[in-house]
C-alpha cells in the first residue's frame, strides 16, 4: 500500500544519494527552482545505470513519463538527499520513486516518479526487464 506522500521517510528508501544546493539552481524568488528538483533525481539515477550495467546500447533505458510532487521549496544552501527505490516492475518498464530531502527534515521536498523502459537500440525495441532491475526492486 502506497503511503501518504506527508508519510514518506528517508528511511524508506534504500539508495540515498547526497548533493549541495548550488547558487545556480535558484530562481527570480530565491529558492531553488523546480526544474531543478528533476536535475537532482537524474544525478541520483545514475546511481542505479551503473549498478545495472547500462552501456546505452544494447542494454539502455528510455524515459516514458516524469512525475512530480512539490511539497515544499528548498533554500541554498542546503544538503539534501536524494532517496530512491523501485516502486514497479511491469515486463518491459519499471518505476523508480524518488524524494528530495533537505538535512535535519526528514519530511520530503517533493516525490517523484520516474517510468522507464528497457531497450535495446542496435535492435532498435523495448525488451524485458534486466535481472539488475528485479533484484533492485527486491531491496524495496
Amino acid at each position: 500500500m502506497m503511503k501518504n506522500n506527508l508519510d514518506i521517510k528517508l528511511e524508506d528508501f534504500p539508495f540515498h544519494h547526497k548533493i549541495k544546493t548550488r547558487w545556480r539552481d535558484l530562481d527570480a524568488f530565491r529558492h531553488v527552482n523546480n526544474a531543478t528538483f528533476l536535475s537532482y533525481i537524474e544525478d541520483a539515477r545514475i546511481l542505479f545505470f551503473k549498478r545495472w550495467g547500462i552501456n546505452l546500447k544494447e542494454k539502455s533505458l528510455i524515459v516514458a513519463s516524469v512525475k512530480i510532487d512539490y511539497i515544499k521549496q528548498i533554500e541554498h544552501p542546503s544538503n539534501i538527499t536524494i532517496g530512491q527505490k523501485v516502486s514497479r516492475l511491469g515486463t518491459k518498464s519499471y518505476d523508480i520513486l524518488s524524494a528530495i530531502f533537505v538535512e535535519e527534515d526528514n519530511s520530503p521536498a517533493c516525490i517523484s516518479t520516474v517510468t522507464s523502459v528497457c531497450y535495446d537500440f542496435v535492435k532498435n525495441k523495448s525488451i524485458g526487464i534486466y535481472q539488475e532491475i528485479k533484484n533492485d526492486y527486491e531491496l524495496s
